[in-house]
């Protein structure tokens, strides 16, 4: 291998959460002088844009009813480049493909998967039954992070240290996040958004990530808790915009805007923003943390509690909201929960300092391939 220049090829699994990172991780790649390649579905191929790193489509298998086409589809496309100035002598998979694994073992080049999740959701907090399906799931995406040449966390010693060194020993861990554009980090944004003239930390932004269902009753809370707060908001809705109350998209003119998408790490970088309303998907906590926005967790599933749980006690940068009895988060904790991060003890002016062990492992991780 140390004959050859660098070639990985970094395969995504077809989620905005799971290619995002794997994107940047691809990005740092090619910036450190390998030559990158990403691997994704055709679906997904066309809205990448990227001049450093290649770009590859390939079948998820949805065609044929089974991701299991994925390894002989990337079998294929490493074959591709077998001849070249530089065949592929790594290949870095999403912990959701496993199998991904097989293919590098059978070309005999290094096999490394990468965690889109903090370091501690790799562990199983609640046994499920030895029967469940979901153990099947969890057994096949991470019963085999011990036979990988690394595993890749999006995450970083800085924030997770006490956990890193616990967990060292299990796999070959190596923290290489946050995975969040340098430009955004170094503040500078050509952009504008819809509250370009409001004044610095004025504004509420409201999110819950493309994965997450909000029914009515809790739509009709956040959307009182809104009003009440009396703040500048911004609230990304998306498919949950049809259970949003009228009365409330005809007075959110007055002081806020409603839209089905914006572009998050603008908005976060912005200084108008106050406080991130958040599921705490770990993508929007890492971008939140990186660019010192405190907030107010409002988590749901799979490793959101966990999330939610470090943003408020480990790391001090934000108050989880509580629930009722019936499972809302009610207008009057949202309001209060607002109060507490935007003018409370729990504000956050300054954003973690995080990467710079994550920048030694990378180049470490560089060196091996070159």
């Amino acid at each position: 291998m140390s004959n050859h220049k660098g070639h990985v090829v970094v395969l995504t699994y077809p989620a905005q959460g799971h290619i995002n990172p794997l994107v940047q991780f691809a990005k740092h790649l090619a910036s450190e002088g390998l030559k990158a390649t990403l691997a994704t579905n055709h679906y997904t191929v066309k809205s990448i844009h990227a001049t450093t790193m290649g770009v590859e489509p390939i079948s998820d298998g949805y065609d044929e009813e089974s991701f299991k086409s994925v390894g002989s589809r990337t079998l294929e496309l490493i074959s591709k480049f077998k001849d070249s100035a530089s065949p592929v002598n790594c290949l870095v998979y999403d912990s959701l493909l496993p199998r991904a694994l097989d293919v590098a073992r059978q070309f005999g080049i290094y096999g490394a998967v990468f965690l889109t999740n903090s370091a501690p959701c790799t562990g199983i907090l609640i046994m499920p039954s030895s029967n469940s399906a979901f153990l099947a799931v969890i057994m096949e995406n991470f019963g085999c992070l011990d036979k990988n040449d690394w595993v890749f966390c999006n995450s970083s010693e800085e924030m997770e240290d006490k956990l890193v060194k616990a967990m060292s020993g299990l796999w070959p861990l190596v923290m290489v996040g946050p995975m969040v554009p340098s430009a955004y980090l170094d503040q500078q944004i050509n952009g504008d958004i819809a509250y370009e003239t409001k004044p610095p930390k004025s504004v509420i932004y409201i999110s819950f990530g493309s994965m997450s269902d909000i029914t009515t009753k809790q739509a009709d809370e956040i959307a009182c808790g809104l009003i009440a707060s009396n703040i500048y908001f911004l609230l990304v809705a998306k498919d949950s915009i049809n259970n949003l109350p009228i009365k409330f998209i005809n007075s959110a003119q007055e002081r806020g805007l409603v839209v089905p998408w914006c572009n998050q790490l603008e908005v976060l970088a912005h200084q108008a923003v106050a406080c991130f309303v958040t599921q705490c998907g770990w993508n929007s906590t890492l971008e939140a943390l990186s660019l010192g926005v405190p907030m107010v967790a409002m988590p749901q599933w799979s490793d959101q509690p966990t999330n939610a749980k470090f943003v408020e006690e480990l790391w001090q940068v934000g108050v989880k909201a509580k629930k009722n009895k019936e499972g809302l988060v009610t207008r009057d904790e949202l309001e209060m929960c607002i109060k507490e991060v935007t003018v409370g003890k729990r504000t956050c002016n300054r954003a973690v300092r995080l990467g710079g062990s994550s920048d030694k492992n990378i180049n470490e991780f560089v060196g091996k391939l070159v």
